[in-house]
Order: structure tokens, then sequence, then C-alpha cells
């Protein structure tokens, strides 16, 4: 796969920024590549990492020996770390991995000029390896740079974050995800809805295209507007439904609840607002209005929230949905 700064999709501010640092030669030892997840931190610190390690004018050029190699996923002076998983452990990156890294930058590079890291999902290092990290920040040894990509840049050590230059990237426009998701073949109508419920996240929008995730939103809106007739019988026949779910699955539906009882807190203050997340719906959402006081959807909305929590635990999942159902109805 092709690795240029064409590829990468907005942020064009901080691209101009990064390409006038590498042709002055002034790019830091370590950048911190911070944002929101899904909108190309780590496509953008793949790029960089071609472009330091190329070392020819508009790098990357995708035409020499590095390149190539970047391309091929071979380049002997490139190294990623990822966060792992162990046993029924939470993926981390852990301080084995660290050591290993360090034992191979030690090296000479063998293609470039340079040694390129990158650490995605920086925020998932443990304790030891962060402060691991830190030693060979305060002391790189080489010709080496850091590349840091990470969804919460709080979550790192102070001292961490002090010594990488920063680097923010924001939400992308609905424009230019509508048009990197035709690019993939979406049709053009769900291209315009997925691109309005993926929250300027590129990721997300292409994962609610492979998971059918706008068939489970229209789910959610539909269980709303048959809410304040539902009976005791069909609400034990969606828990059901729901215990066939998987989590991460009843999340998203949560998830797509939450946004659906935001837009109409939204439409409450103005009934034509086109500042609401699904557009598609407005008329359906507005027809929701006269069953759904303010009051009812905060409420609705705490019981989303408690139900959330309950997930993270080793719950039922048909008695948990059925519950909040219950509540909801109740209101």
């Amino acid at each position: 796969m092709e690795i240029r700064w064409k590829d990468l999709l907005g942020h064009e501010e901080q691209v101009s920024r990064l390409k006038k640092m590498l042709e002055e030669h002034r790019l830091p030892h370590a950048v911190l590549i911070s944002g929101p997840e899904g909108v190309g931190k780590r496509r953008m610190a793949e790029i960089l990492s071609a472009a330091l390690l190329c070392g020819r004018e508009n790098a990357p050029c995708g035409q020499c020996e590095s390149c190539r190699a970047m391309q091929q996923e071979k380049h002997p002076d490139y190294y990623l770390l990822e966060p792992e998983s162990s046993g029924k452990t939470a993926r981390s990156i852990r301080i084995e991995q660290l050591r290993t890294m360090q034992s191979e930058i030690a090296r000479l590079p063998l293609l470039s000029a340079c040694r390129v890291v990158l650490i995605d999902e920086a925020e998932r290092m443990n304790e030891t390896a962060e402060n691991s990290l830190l030693k060979t920040l305060e002391e790189p040894v080489g010709e080496v740079y850091f590349l840091l990509a990470a969804h919460a840049r709080s979550a790192l050590l102070d001292t961490i974050r002090s010594r990488c230059m920063p680097m923010n990237l924001g939400m992308l426009s609905s424009e230019a995800i509508q048009e990197a998701l035709r690019g993939r073949g979406v049709p053009a109508a769900q291209a315009e809805e997925l691109a309005m419920l993926s929250d300027g996240s590129l990721g997300h929008a292409v994962r609610l295209w492979e998971k059918n995730g706008l068939a489970l939103r229209d789910d959610a809106l539909s269980c709303l507007e048959a809410l304040p007739h539902l009976s005791e019988e069909q609400i034990f026949a969606r828990g059901k439904a729901f215990e066939e779910m998987q989590k991460d699955q009843i999340m998203e539906w949560l998830g797509y609840q939450c946004m659906l009882l935001r837009d109409l807190l939204v439409l409450y203050r103005d009934g034509g607002s086109d500042k609401i997340y699904h557009r598609d719906v407005r008329e359906r959402l507005l027809m929701l209005l006269s069953s759904f006081s303010e009051s009812r959807i905060f409420r609705m909305l705490s019981f989303i929230r408690e139900t959330q929590r309950r997930l993270q635990a080793n719950v039922n999942l048909r008695l948990l949905m059925e519950g909040m159902l219950l509540r909801w109805r109740r209101l």
C-alpha cells in the first residue's frame, strides 16, 4: 500500500506544518499525535515515519528503496509498538515490549539515515513501560525519532508529554468522510447518513458500514417510537433479542439511544435545527416530541448511563435491558 501525504484525509494545516519542519530539518526527536479515535493519527504517524526514513525532497517519495520497504511493511529501521493482549487481560503495551524496542534501536540503521519508532495507542502503556520510555526520551541513543499516537493525551505521564512536540488532530468534516466512504464503494445516500452519525471519525463511519450500524440505529429509533405503547410481553420479547446480542452491540445500541435523545433535546430548543446527528430521520424525531418531555428525556438518559456502567460487569443482559425498558415505560 502506498504511503504518501495525499493519502491522509483532512488535517491540511498539520500536514503543512510537518512538511515545513521536515524541509528545514527541525523536526524534534519525539512527536505526540493526539486526537479522537478514527481521525487518522496512526496514518499520519506512518506517513511521517516514511518521510523521515526516505530523506529525499518531497518525502516520502514512494519510489526509493526505503519507501518500497515501508509499503511492504519490511523496513529494517522502522519499529512499531502497539498494545497486545495476554490471556484475558486488557490490551496494553508492556515493559517487555519496551525493552525489545530499546535493544533494537541501539543498533545502527541499515537502510536509512535514522531509525523511527511508532508507538500506537500510547496511552495503553502500563506505568513501568511509561517510565522506561521516559528514560529513552530523555537520553536518546543515535539518530532515532519517536512518534506517539494517542486517543487520550492526558492519560500519558506529564513528563512524557513535556518531552514531545504536540500535534493535535480534530474531527474530520462530514464532506471529507462522505468522500472517503464513496471511495470505498459506499452508496452516496448511505455515505451521507454514516457521515452524520460518525461524529467526525472516519474509523467510526467505516465500522458502522461494516457492522450494519444503520440497522442498529433504526432499531433504536423504532424502540423509542413504540415505547408509549409497549406491553410487558413486548418488552420481554425485546429482552430475548438483547440476550442474543454481543455486549459491544448493546453498548452501541445504547449509544444510538443517547444520540437520538440528545437530538430530541436539540429539537425542543429549535425545531428547525440542523444541529442534530440524525438529520435523515428528523421528521420522525419531531413526531416523538409530544410523547417525550424534556424531564422524561433526562431521566431516560440517566437510566442509559446506569445501564452502560452495569454492562461493564458480568450481568444477565436480558434482565438488565428488560429492567431499563420497564423503567422507561413507567416514566
